[in-house]
Formats: C-alpha cells, sequence, structure tokens
C-alpha cells in the first residue's frame, strides 16, 4: 500500500490483480449479479486509489478494507434497485455447451437464488465468511459488528439456506445421504 500511496501503477496493478476476483465475488455474491459486480468493484478499487495517501498502516487490512467498501457499495445498490424497481431477477450466465458445466451452472444457480433470499445481513456474513474465507474476525470487522452476531448470522442463514435447499437436494448432491 506504501508503493500505491506514492502513485506506483505498477503497485497498484498487482493489487488489482490479486483482490479484484475476490472483491467481485463478495459482490456478486450480494448483488446476485455479473454486471453490477464488476461495476462495484472497479468502484471500490477506484476509491483505494484515490484514497491510497490517507491509508494508515495497521489500521486495516487492505482485503477487509475492499470487502468492507464493496459490500457498502452493493447494499447501496440493492437499496437504489429496491426504490426504482422493487426487486429483480438475477442476471444469468451464458449456458454452456458441456452437460457437466451446466448442471454446475444450475447448481450454483440453485444455490445463488436461495442465496439471494436470505436477509441481507445473513447473506453478506456468509458470502465473506464461507465463499471468500474470511475469519469470523474478519467478517465482523467489514460488518461493523461482533464476532458473536457474526456467529448468530451465520447459524441463521445456513438453517434458512438449508431450509429453502431440502426440495433440491438430490439435484445438487444425488450421492449425498440425508
Amino acid at each position: 500500500m506504501a508503493a500505491v500511496a506514492r502513485g506506483d501503477q505498477r503497485a497498484f496493478g498487482e493489487l488489482v490483480e490479486t483482490e479484484l476476483p475476490r472483491v467481485v465475488a463478495v459482490a456478486r455474491r450480494v448483488l446476485g449479479s455479473d454486471g453490477e459486480a464488476d461495476d462495484v468493484a472497479q468502484e471500490a478499487l477506484l476509491r483505494l486509489w484515490r484514497q491510497a495517501a490517507d491509508w494508515r498502516a495497521g489500521e486495516a487490512r487492505v482485503r477487509t478494507w475492499l470487502y468492507r467498501v464493496a459490500v457498502n457499495l452493493a447494499i447501496d445498490r440493492l437499496r437504489r434497485r429496491r426504490e426504482e424497481t422493487g426487486s429483480q431477477a438475477p442476471e444469468m450466465a451464458e449456458p454452456a455447451g458441456q452437460k457437466r458445466e451446466l448442471e454446475e451452472r444450475d447448481v450454483a444457480s440453485t444455490v445463488n437464488g436461495a442465496l439471494q433470499t436470505l436477509p441481507e445481513r445473513q447473506r453478506i456474513a456468509l458470502a465473506l465468511f464461507h465463499y471468500e474465507g474470511a475469519s469470523m474476525a474478519e467478517v465482523a470487522e467489514v460488518m461493523e459488528t461482533s464476532p458473536d452476531a457474526v456467529e448468530s448470522l451465520l447459524g441463521r442463514g445456513r438453517r434458512a439456506l438449508k431450509k429453502q435447499l431440502a426440495q433440491h437436494w438430490q439435484e445438487i448432491m444425488p450421492d449425498a445421504q440425508i
């Protein structure tokens, strides 16, 4: 970050290469839209570039800061979306030609659809913890809450997902025993 703060474009490029996929993934899980997730990730990274000179080492990790900014931007978009049109269906990617890839996309679509029905905070906690591998403390920092609250959000989110996906379980995991 010190190099980025000095305006080193190469250092920023390396940071973008490292962090962009994860920031996009978090935004996608919150928003349910690839296009909007890309926009949110770009805006978060642009904010990092603009605020790099004010960066205070030791206060927050770059990834945690980026997650917080991306989540806040995604929440703002969700609120605007609700105000403008109510709820929208998430964008779906073009189907792949191979059967296995189609099946994987169907499973991902089913799980992501269920994830999108969860309350915002549960969805964010699940996305950060399970999909991005953030620690409980990191999730708490991003969400500006306590680790105990994150644990509660994760538990409620998991239970809600399990209930919603129960009817699809055999499709998702045909070899699994329930």
